[in-house]
């Protein structure tokens, strides 16, 4: 329900911190709440969009540079499956990028996948996920895309909504500039309605990286 009203304690599991720091946070005024004598109370749709804009990378004006997806992404790395596995689905996406410039072996580059959604998952709501890594070898941003007919309801996600949108992003250390750019570039691109839309309508790989590219 768009309307629920939510607790702290509420608030506090649904963003996986601490209701200290969700406390600290209203006191503050960071978060948008109010009080209902004295109690913190929080709406959910107020706490899904603040989530949001905080997830999402912003760019200083005066660091922004080009960004072009067709230098990123080929159609033979645009994929659609039928699974409702997040192990499959990232499986096929790190059999696409393994062989690219600077990844060392497949098995290194599924490790740092890996181990980066131990760390934390990442879904990022509205049924996308943006899992990205960073190697000392890698010179190049390159991405893989990958689209599942079915939901896929094991992948955690800031909203708990089923992922369906998988685009992998692997870039250089020292490219941090340009990777926040892309990944910033991606999500826009994916959390428009109209384009998720016509994403998940799609038949063919070379599809989706028609509207990828058109969309931008």
């Amino acid at each position: 329900m768009k309307n629920e009203i939510m607790t702290l304690e509420e608030v506090a599991e649904y963003l996986r911190v601490s209701t200290r720091t969700v406390y600290d946070w209203a006191k503050r005024g960071d978060i948008p709440c109010g009080k209902m004598g004295t109690s913190w109370r929080f709406k959910r749709d107020e706490i899904e969009n603040w989530t949001t804009r905080k997830l999402t990378p912003r760019i200083k004006q005066t660091e922004v540079l080009p960004v072009d997806i067709k230098s990123i992404l080929v159609p033979e790395r645009c994929i659609i499956l039928n699974t409702d596995k997040k192990q499959v689905i990232l499986n096929k996406l790190i059999d696409l990028c393994s062989t690219l410039p600077g990844i060392e072996s497949r098995s290194m580059l599924a490790e740092a996948i890996f181990n980066r959604e131990k760390l934390m998952s990442t879904g990022i709501g509205l049924g996308i996920a943006v899992p990205h890594v960073r190697f000392s070898d890698v010179k190049e941003i390159c991405a893989a895309f990958a689209l599942s007919n079915t939901p896929i309801t094991d992948y955690e996600s800031l909203d708990g909504k089923p992922v369906q949108i998988v685009i992998m992003i692997i870039a250089g250390r020292n490219q941090h500039t340009e990777y926040i750019q892309y990944l910033s570039k991606i999500v826009s691109i994916l959390q428009d309605e109209n384009t998720k839309m016509k994403l998940l309508s799609c038949k063919t790989g070379a599809e989706i990286y028609s509207i990828l590219v058109e969309d931008q």
